[in-house]
């Protein structure tokens, strides 16, 4: 577990980048980093440390951050972009030109220019608001594309390998360490019953048919900044989980987080459904932020995608129900199982729409 940062640390460190701090407070909602509003005589910044005990490289990710920001800002500058600081995260180097500082105990610190007149919604209101986001998502698959450098890290590894997440799930089942799993034996049939969907898309990498991209791997909508005045999606945010995937993993996470009528952890999984107007939202906000970069069967298999990224969830909410609750955290008894359940109740929905929906994805392309 990474420790408490101690109240005076944070101003020194953002000394050591060479800013010239008046105030520094906590800012934001995130659980992970430590974050940090920089307000000074210069332009406000934004100062992180990396919580190494989830991201336990911290400077291998840097480095991918990095080596992403530089690519993006090169190709806004190359097309001609405005604003170019508004449109993509800019790292703060130190005096000696690092992006990144260790300090004393070993932690890993960053600094980003503040994009100001912006906001990143933890709700998605509406369809356009939908398409907005899912577009930025797009357009960083696009910016990403003419990417020839080092491969990138793998910040998680095996993080959508969704082979093994049917096998740790089938695992915990026999282990059944706390006695759970006669009570959920229907969800627990319906989804070891579904080994080959679970493992489609990365049998369509091993064929060759999906090519290995850089994908953002936490595409939440709250994740994109919001123009205030016009509502433009001006930035991809959370860069932590850069590292190559498949870009259906990305839109999937959309789809499973944005196109459904309820919340991830409804007691009353009936009420599941696709919201259709919200999917064709991201879908065509999606690839038209992605353009050309995509190949066929990345534009097509956008409704697999989300069947597949659904059930991966499934897997994971349903196994850390089994395992006593120790991964993700709950605040009520059942809500690891409430979250499974909407999962595989979003998978048999998507199933269901599955003709009309495919029709709509084929008809953007």
């Amino acid at each position: 577990m990474t420790p408490p940062v101690p109240d005076e640390l944070p101003t020194a460190v953002a000394a050591v980048f060479g800013l010239e701090p008046r105030s520094v407070r906590r800012y934001g909602g995130g659980h992970i980093n430590d974050t940090y509003l920089v307000e000074g005589s210069r332009a406000p910044h934004i100062l992180q440390r990396i919580n190494d005990a989830v991201f336990t490289h911290p400077v291998e990710l840097m480095d991918n951050v990095s080596r992403v920001t530089r690519h993006v800002r090169a190709r806004l500058v190359r097309d001609g972009a405005d604003d170019v600081d508004r449109r993509v995260l800019t790292l703060v180097p130190t005096p000696d030109g690092s992006d990144w500082h260790v300090d004393a105990n070993g932690h890993v610190w960053r600094v980003f220019l503040f994009i100001g007149g912006a906001t990143s919604h933890e709700v998605v209101t509406s369809p356009e608001h939908a398409y907005r986001s899912a577009s930025a998502f797009g357009r960083f698959q696009q910016q990403l594309a003419d990417y020839d450098g080092p491969r990138l890290y793998e910040t998680i590894p095996r993080f959508h390998d969704t082979v093994k997440r049917y096998a740790d799930f089938a695992a915990v089942v026999d282990a059944d360490p706390c006695g759970r799993a006669a009570e959920v034996r229907e969800e627990i049939d319906w989804l070891l019953g579904r080994r080959e969907l679970a493992g489609a898309m990365l049998s369509l990498q091993a064929e060759g048919v999906l090519p290995e991209r850089i994908t953002h791997n936490d595409t939440k909508l709250s994740n994109v900044l919001l123009d205030d005045v016009t509502g433009e999606a001006l930035c991809v945010l959370d860069l932590d989980t850069v590292m190559p995937g498949l870009c259906l993993y990305d839109f999937a996470d959309l789809c499973r987080s944005g196109a459904t009528t309820v919340a991830e952890d409804d007691p009353d999984a009936s009420k599941v459904d696709v919201d259709v107007p919200m999917f064709e939202a991201l879908a065509e906000g999606y690839l038209s932020g992605a353009g050309s970069a995509l190949q066929p069967a990345e534009r097509e298999l956008l409704v697999l995608a989300g069947e597949v990224m659904t059930l991966e969830q499934a897997y994971r909410f349903l196994g850390d129900h089994l395992a006593g609750d120790t991964y993700y955290q709950t605040s009520r008894t059942g809500q690891n199982l409430d979250r499974a359940r909407t999962q595989i109740a979003l998978v048999k929905a998507l199933q269901r729409h599955e003709p009309s929906l495919n029709a709509f994805v084929a008809g953007l392309s």
